[in-house]
């Protein structure tokens, strides 16, 4: 793989639009690939679904680095994306987490105690799958008066981590962060028990003629980035011959 300097590009900087529960791992990511490449790179960090309709209207971004797979291939789908350049960069894991109480489990069995945080199941690919998971075990109906509803994955763990809700369906990288207070129960929701969490990247119609981007998606899915990756607590895919 070859980094391109700004000397032979002409371009200063390459803008990713990235899904929130990613937003560590890229910080990180653009952070070597700047050392390397001289490029800056600009992270703007929201909900799948926001940014979505913010690349939808306009926005300026050269690269999302989506939560899921479903909105990089309708932006593909709608021209405001580069064919051929779509592919899953990690699969994510989903955590029931609580710092209140001691069985994270038993506490969606309680019957109206405690508030259960997740995030906004319609823009949100964690908060999708958390919903799939409540209604694979058929409890979605029986709990939906006690959610408190996460604009995306960042704020949901605030809603736990503060104790505005007594348990929490977080991002399993979230549990890297430093900041992120002693738990009292941590679950891994079994992946057969919600839908995938495959993350996806894809180079936008307004990055198409900036090699930094192209060299971001590189190094994005060359063995520099995978390693960060991993070490965030993703699963990587396999590498396709």
């Amino acid at each position: 793989m070859i980094l391109l300097p700004v000397a032979a590009t002409g371009e200063e900087h390459v803008t990713v639009a990235v899904a929130s529960n990613f937003a560590a791992t890229v910080r990180d990511i653009a952070a070597q690939f700047s050392r390397e490449s001289g490029l800056e790179v600009r992270i703007t960090a929201a909900s799948t679904g926001k940014l979505y309709a913010q690349i939808v209207n306009g926005a300026p971004f050269d690269i999302l680095l989506a939560a899921d797979a479903e909105r990089p291939q309708r932006l593909e789908d709608v021209g405001a994306a580069v064919p051929g350049t779509r592919f899953t960069y990690a699969l994510g894991g989903l955590v029931l987490w609580s710092r209140q109480v001691d069985d994270c489990r038993e506490a969606l069995r309680r019957d109206g105690q405690g508030r259960i945080a997740i995030a906004n199941p319609e823009t949100a690919p964690y908060g999708a799958a958390a919903k799939s998971f409540l209604q694979r075990s058929g409890l979605w109906e029986s709990l939906s008066g006690r959610l408190v509803i996460g604009e995306n994955i960042a704020q949901t763990l605030q809603f736990a981590a503060s104790g505005n809700a007594q348990v929490g369906f977080i991002a399993r990288s979230q549990l890297q962060a430093p900041s992120l207070p002693q738990a009292s129960c941590s679950w891994p929701v079994p992946e057969a028990m919600h839908s995938d969490i495959d993350q996806q990247a894809i180079l936008l119609q307004r990055g198409a003629d900036v090699d930094g981007a192209k060299s971001f998606l590189s190094f994005l899915r060359g063995d520099a980035g995978r390693a960060i990756i991993l070490r965030h607590g993703y699963r990587l895919p396999e590498v396709k011959e």
